[in-house]
């Protein structure tokens, strides 16, 4: 019988595809490709991280732990929480071990957004955000941040946008595409206009380990924020950690009580070996975390200042492992710049334009990956741009 009508949500039917997916997928069929596309570091995962999760399976612990995660694993990240970023939040309700840190965005969203409800999204941005607010019910109302003010929100921006129905605001500092950190200063000129206008703020500090130039600030170390703060992060960038699929989030103990409703019934737990695993991270991965951001460090100078010297103007980000340049000198589209450097010289990066409109004009480039790969990629890019 002839199917009459969908079954698809409108919601899901309506939203985008990741735009990042396309390129991978076309990448993935190409030999010789150098990836400057992937967020994701290019270290294994330390031995002893993975060593505990071993022990662990050899012990038999193979069944669900607590829904909030296990209370070892919760105590061992209040303490990095105060230790590292000198905030306090109590590891019995305050804490939630979730899934990846995407996870726990999902579900602190659909916490608190009631249907119409509108968020602040800061672009060019993490391509999930968007999407999230808009399952969770919610609108997202994108603000162009511009790269003459290194790609950062300013107070007037802010103003621009901020309505009778605006109940939050999402930060990712560093930021994923642009790399942009922003300064304790700058925070705290940020969280006026929240406190101004009784905002909350959901803050992605998944990158916090990778800053370089200045030390890290986090939004909820800013006076009268704790409160105000949905603070989310995770292993997977900072301890090298994408596959354990582990993050966290620390939040109001009124916000972490409905997250965990929701966690409860959708995801039950984390898993459990990862959970072990993490705990030998906080312990004993500080050293190998700072090896980490030595290299990238020294790759984002060498990559930065190639891409400045081959014509392809770029800020130098604050952290993460990003390199955001423009190529509006080449007159080219960012998917078509980023889809003619694919299949001409086999450079895999991702167009500006899938993290918001503000992101046209400029590609993707992560260097998380051999400075040998990287001198490869200038070298290809540097051929590729001759004909402009």
């Amino acid at each position: 019988m002839e199917q009459t009508k969908s079954y698809i949500s409108r919601t899901v039917e309506e939203l985008k595809p990741s735009g990042i997916r396309r390129f991978f997928d076309l990448a993935a069929g190409m030999e010789g490709v150098i990836s400057l596309g992937v967020g994701e570091p290019d270290f294994v995962t330390s031995w002893s991280i993975r060593e505990a999760a071993i022990l662990s399976l050899e012990q038999g612990y193979t069944s669900y732990t607590a829904n909030a995660g296990l209370m070892e694993l919760r105590e061992e990240i209040a303490k990095y929480m105060s230790s590292r970023f000198k905030v306090d939040y109590n590891p019995k309700n305050q804490i939630i071990v979730t899934v990846g840190a995407s996870q726990a965005l999902d579900i602190a969203l659909r916490a608190v957004i009631d249907p119409g409800d509108e968020v602040i999204v800061l672009n060019p941005c993490f391509v999930a955000y968007a999407p999230l607010v808009t399952l969770a019910g919610g609108k997202p109302i994108e603000l162009q941040t511009l790269k003459e003010n290194d790609f950062k929100v300013t107070p007037d921006q802010l103003e621009a946008v901020v309505t009778s129905r605006t109940k939050a605001i999402i930060i990712c500092s560093p930021n994923n595409p642009t790399g942009s950190m922003m300064t304790k200063q700058e925070l705290e000129g940020f969280t006026d206009f929240v406190k101004k206008y009784d905002l909350l703020v959901f803050s992605d500090e998944i990158y916090a380990e990778l800053s370089y130039d200045e030390k890290y600030t986090s939004m909820s170390s800013i006076e009268g924020m704790k409160e105000r703060t949905i603070l989310i992060s995770g292993f997977s960038k900072g301890f090298a950690m994408t596959g354990w699929r582990l993050g966290f989030v620390c939040a109001p103990v009124e916000i972490t009580e409905a997250m965990l409703k929701i966690h409860q019934y959708g995801m039950m737990c984390a898993p459990t070996m990862s959970q072990f695993a993490a705990v030998e991270a906080l312990k004993n991965g500080r050293e190998d975390v700072e090896e980490m951001k030595k290299s990238y460090r020294r790759r984002r100078n060498y990559f930065v200042q190639s891409l400045n010297e081959i014509g392809l103007t770029c800020h130098v980000p604050g952290g993460a492992f990003y390199a955001f340049p423009s190529i509006k000198s080449t007159g080219l589209t960012s998917e078509q710049f980023a889809e003619k450097l694919l299949l001409e010289e086999q450079v895999a990066v991702v167009p500006g334009d899938v993290f918001g409109i503000s992101g046209e004009g400029y590609v993707r480039c992560s260097y998380a990956t051999s400075m040998e790969q990287l001198q490869e990629a200038v070298s290809r890019m540097k051929r590729f741009l001759q004909q402009f």
